[in-house]
């Protein structure tokens, strides 16, 4: 298995106060919404629909909360109508940035995720600046609950049987990575046996960038956040590796 991953890293854990919560219910909504509209509203059939129900799970989203969303989405031909679409661009020191949006306006949310590079010492490049410094992975993530251990010799031999790529273990944390195409299969075969606590597809960066200047960690923390905090935004991905 590979060397220590920075994933942990990259996807940075914020307090899960309420309003940061509904933020997260807000994303998670309008991914059910266009899975539903791309694919249909039965999850048996539809993987993206599936892959979003259970990132919706994973965060705490209320059951009610899912089922009222497809329903909605299901039954709005002239409602909501968000597109995809993906910014790179360089944040403090040339940091690799990625910006993944779901946008009924996209001059709005251009206009906004420039601002954002721009104010905070990064600029916002062409499609394929930044991209090919990444690759596109599914990223499994399995966390022992209080008190229990893993067995990383079990889960192990059971991650490679259902077909994941790598594997990483971390003070009782799981990290698998598959092919973007296999997350949900390898996803569901394991929660069968542990707690899996993340499972999407993700763009993981090939190396890190580290940062020493204090106002070089300022402006690209503050960066996160902005782009973070944005409706808009469903993922931001970057190469920085982040000291804890």
């Amino acid at each position: 298995m590979s060397g220590h991953s920075k994933w942990s890293t990259i996807k940075r854990k914020k307090g899960a106060n309420d309003a940061q919560r509904a933020k997260i219910f807000t994303k998670i909504a309008r991914e059910i919404i266009v899975a539903v509209k791309a694919g249909g509203p039965d999850p048996d059939n539809n993987s993206s629909l599936k892959d979003a129900i259970a990132k919706a799970r994973a965060n705490n989203m209320p059951s009610d909360n899912i089922n009222r969303t497809i329903k909605k989405a299901a039954g709005d031909t002239d409602g909501d109508n968000y597109e995809s679409v993906t910014y790179e661009g360089y944040g403090p020191a040339g940091v690799a940035v990625i910006v993944d949006a779901l946008t009924d306006n996209r001059n709005r949310t251009a206009a906004d995720v420039r601002h954002a590079f721009d104010k905070n010492g990064g600029n916002m490049g062409q499609t394929g600046c930044v991209s090919f410094m990444f690759d596109r992975k599914g990223v499994i993530v399995i966390a022992a609950e209080d008190g229990d251990d893993i067995d990383e010799e079990a889960v192990t031999m059971d991650a490679l049987e259902a077909g994941a790529e790598d594997l990483e273990v971390d003070e009782n944390i799981v990290e698998i990575t598959t092919d973007p195409n296999e997350m949900g299969a390898v996803r569901d075969m394991l929660a069968a046996k542990y707690p899996v606590s993340s499972a999407e597809v993700s763009m993981v960066p090939q190396t890190m960038t580290q940062l020493t200047d204090e106002a070089q960690i300022a402006a690209m923390t503050k960066l996160l956040d902005m782009l973070e905090d944005n409706d808009d935004v469903q993922n931001v991905y970057h190469n920085w590796d982040i000291e804890e």
